[in-house]
């Protein structure tokens, strides 16, 4: 299953940058990124089945074990792409909250969408440690 961040506004050359190379480099399932202007910009369109999953700071909260377990069962139920959307500095409209398979947060509080690149980037490397049972993921 590809894993697709699609995420509203340039990154560029940055610290924040720097760490979702990092991550994605490891992840060893096929990951892309797409990058869209703030406002407008073409959807890439989407192989079927595929999910699309919001990050949005009411969102439900997940751990790393259960984000990994969510993402195994659709793998395995034959998805061929998972897709994670990133809003630009005002979030996601209604229409795409009530279309999206899920809404994802990271925490309660408000993350600027360029640290939350980095953190799902690291989350999907964990994710897919989890299930190929590599030790990085240490659970309590």
């Amino acid at each position: 299953m590809r894993l697709h961040i699609i995420a509203r506004g340039k990154i560029g050359r940055s610290p924040e940058a720097d760490l979702v190379a990092r991550y994605c480099k490891r992840v060893t399932w096929p990951i892309t990124l797409t990058e869209l202007p703030d406002v407008g910009g073409t959807m890439p369109t989407a192989p079927t089945p595929c999910r699309e999953v919001l990050l949005d700071e009411h969102g439900k909260q997940m751990s790393s074990e259960a984000f990994a377990a969510l993402l195994g069962r659709w793998r395995d139920d034959g998805v061929r792409e998972t897709r994670f959307l990133i809003g630009a500095a005002d979030g996601h409209g209604q229409e795409a909250r009530d279309k999206a398979d899920l809404l994802l947060g990271f925490g309660a509080m408000t993350w600027p969408h360029l640290m939350v690149r980095a953190m799902l980037a690291e989350q999907l490397w964990r994710a897919t440690s989890i299930l190929a049972g590599h030790p990085y993921h240490r659970s309590g």
